[in-house]
């Protein structure tokens, strides 16, 4: 590995955000693998910081954005070969299965000593699996998916769930502080913390059904939704769960979407795997798995996760489905 990919990154409490931007010159190259949303939040706040940031995605497009402010975009994995830190942000198992194992793939690719972080959330048996190939290469592996929205990641509010192997998470640790607002550690199971990050999701998914519930029947009632918000979330149910996506709920934004209603079906199909895997009944998390899949049936699928309080609003007879321009509402 070359003495710039094994520069020392720059430290710094989580908490430390308010500091002005470093401006490293030897700052080791990271790559972004994955631009959506988050990727793309996670590379603009690195090129604030001033590390030199290599891009990939699929799309030629996101690709020139992030090089129009700095980020060096490439047309293919290999051009993250001199990088010694890759993070990727991806949808689901089979794109980081590509990504990492691919004949031209991460694992293929990489400097022996560079680390990948995967911030996707993904199944623990392929985190584990991917952790296995780096390893026999020579590479670090750490999990890190995260809980928080896009709008949490351009801010550096994210909650950062990090497992893998104690040296790789120890180097990378500074790296996920400027990205986050904590870092949890798990250990040194990479899967732990992509179990973790599952049941986070089952968490959330619950409360935005019970939240649309219980807002329907308020509205049902008349009650102002907006006052029943208010009582509800300055009250016992102030979490920021339920002021965020209770929000949403009640404002009607339902996009653009943090979390599209396929991606919360994937999440709660993994954590349901995991469930039956290991003998623990969630008969509620199979509930709202199935009103997320409705909520597809519905033609919804670019709706946010939160639009299981619409569902909710819909099946009561209060509205007959997304508002008429959803893209303006949620501006």
């Amino acid at each position: 590995m070359s003495e710039a990919a094994g520069a020392e990154m720059p430290r710094g409490p989580a908490t430390a955000h308010s500091m002005s931007p470093r401006r490293d010159p030897v700052a080791p190259q990271i790559g972004v693998v994955g631009l959506g949303r988050m990727g793309t939040a996670f590379a603009k706040n690195l090129l604030a910081d001033g590390y030199s940031v290599t891009v990939f995605d699929l799309s030629e497009d996101k690709r020139q954005l992030l090089g129009a402010i700095g980020a060096h975009p490439v047309p293919t994995l290999s051009g993250l070969a001199s990088c010694a830190v890759v993070i990727s942000s991806l949808p689901n198992d089979s794109a980081l299965k590509a990504v990492a194992l691919g004949d031209h793939g991460l694992v293929a690719i990489l400097p022996q000593s560079a680390v990948h972080i995967s911030m996707s959330t993904i199944s623990p048996a392929l985190s584990r699996e991917v952790a296995e190939h780096h390893a026999h290469h020579g590479q670090g592996y750490v999990s890190a998916p995260v809980l928080g929205n896009p709008d949490l990641a351009q801010a550096r509010k994210l909650f950062i769930i990090a497992a893998g192997d104690g040296p790789s998470v120890v180097r990378v640790h500074p790296l996920l502080d400027r990205l986050g607002q904590h870092v949890f550690l798990m250990g040194d199971d990479p899967g732990a913390a992509n179990l973790m990050k599952l049941g986070g999701n089952v968490l959330t998914a619950l409360t935005l059904q019970g939240m649309g519930e219980v807002l329907a029947l308020m509205r049902k009632g008349g009650i102002d939704g907006r006052k029943a918000f208010d009582v509800l979330t300055n009250s016992l149910f102030d979490a920021k769960v339920h002021k965020t996506y209770g929000g949403k709920i009640v404002d009607r934004r339902y996009s653009p979407a943090g979390m599209r209603a396929p991606l919360a079906v994937k999440d709660l199909r993994l954590a349901l795997g995991e469930a039956a895997h290991r003998s623990v009944p969630m008969p509620a998390t199979s509930l709202v798995h199935d009103r997320l899949v409705a909520m597809m049936a519905r033609g919804w699928s670019d709706l946010d996760w939160s639009a299981l309080g619409l569902l909710a609003a819909v099946d009561s007879g209060l509205e007959e489905g997304p508002p008429p321009n959803d893209d303006e509402a949620g501006q």
